[in-house]
């Protein structure tokens, strides 16, 4: 198998898509425990073959995220798979720092309250929605803003989600 096959499964399996609803938190005690390489179906043994002599030395959490994501990628359309590997060959090619800066955005994102992270994917999805012309106009906005006007911003966004103005009547 290919290493890029092998680092697509193990993103797949790290940074599932913002817009889906969280997995339920495994408990303490299932976080630490081993994955047995016998477990593992016959399709996951295959494409996760290059571990398979060193299965049992691999940290549990690590067994655990290519377990999950092995499975995830053989529930994957042929569509899906190429699509994840045209996300994982775009992560590859960003710049090391950039990586980082993401990797912490993730950390902090896990880090939220279920409810928190539930506002953001409903803030994510309400902002696919939007026209790509509305989208790139209002990433251009954030981003010539300043850290002042920033936090102004969202304020404002939270008081029209707060409080939406009633529609105009005829």
């Amino acid at each position: 198998m290919s290493k890029s096959l092998v680092l697509i499964i193990l993103l797949a399996a790290a940074l599932p898509v913002l817009a889906q609803p969280p997995a339920p938190a495994p408990s303490t005690q299932a976080a630490a425990q081993s994955v047995p390489w016998s477990s593992l179906s016959p399709e996951q043994q295959k494409l996760l073959g290059k571990f398979g002599s060193n299965w049992s030395t691999l940290p549990p959490e690590r067994q655990q995220a290519l377990a999950r994501g092995s499975e995830r990628w053989l529930g994957m359309t042929p569509e899906q798979r190429g699509l994840a590997q045209q996300r994982f060959q775009r992560w590859h090619s960003l710049p090391p720092e950039q990586r980082r800066m993401l990797r912490q955005r993730w950390d902090k994102f896990q880090s939220l309250p279920p409810n928190e992270q539930s506002a953001v994917r409903q803030n994510f999805r309400r902002f696919q929605r939007l026209p790509p012309e509305r989208r790139r106009l209002l990433r251009e906005q954030w981003r010539s803003a300043s850290p002042a006007q920033r936090q102004h911003m969202v304020q404002e966004a939270r008081a029209r989600r707060m409080h939406p103005m009633p529609p105009p009547h005829h």
